[in-house]
């Protein structure tokens, strides 16, 4: 009696986990049915903060910060030489910058307006008039436009070993 007792337990344990397993790939499978294409390192889109969400983590966060985190919003610019980096909406007029390991990979150029989720490493920085102008260049903005940067700011920044693009 004894051993069917041991027995028993030990099924019904392997049955709980075995139903919690069938649950969270039943929904990694929900979230993975959008369609997203992968540039970089591929990673699952769950887990995945909104765009508000990260405002506030950003705002919380000082210079040389960094946090391990993915989220998903919109694009709202690219590098129009190569698709090199591209700023993603927070809200409320914050943007956050993009840039993508090791410039191991490049997203397309039109993808200004698309949903995107990003996995790596949100910071803080102060970036530099030059490092901004060359940006702004990139960025396809007038002469003048760039001759108005005059002086470093900080922003948040955003160091993407993998982004997922919906189609």
């Amino acid at each position: 009696m004894k051993r069917f007792n041991i027995l028993l337990v030990f099924l019904i344990v392997f049955s709980a986990c075995s139903n919690r397993d069938n649950k969270k790939q039943a929904n990694d499978r929900e979230t993975l049915s959008v369609p997203y294409r992968s540039y970089g390192k591929e990673f699952s889109p769950s887990g995945v903060k909104s765009h508000t969400e990260m405002a506030q983590i950003y705002r919380d966060m000082e210079v040389a910060d960094t946090l391990a985190v993915r989220f998903k919003a919109t694009v709202a610019d690219v590098c129009q030489a190569k698709g090199c980096w591209m700023k993603l909406q927070l809200g409320n007029g914050q943007e956050t910058m993009v840039r993508f390991k090791d410039y191991g990979f490049f997203v397309p150029k039109n993808s200004t307006g698309k949903e995107v989720v990003v996995n790596g490493l949100a910071f803080v920085e102060t970036m530099g008039v030059e490092d901004q102008r060359h940006y702004a260049m990139d960025a396809g903005q007038s002469e003048e436009e760039v001759a108005r940067i005059t002086a470093p700011k900080q922003i948040p920044g955003f160091e993407a070993d993998g982004v997922l693009l919906l189609e």
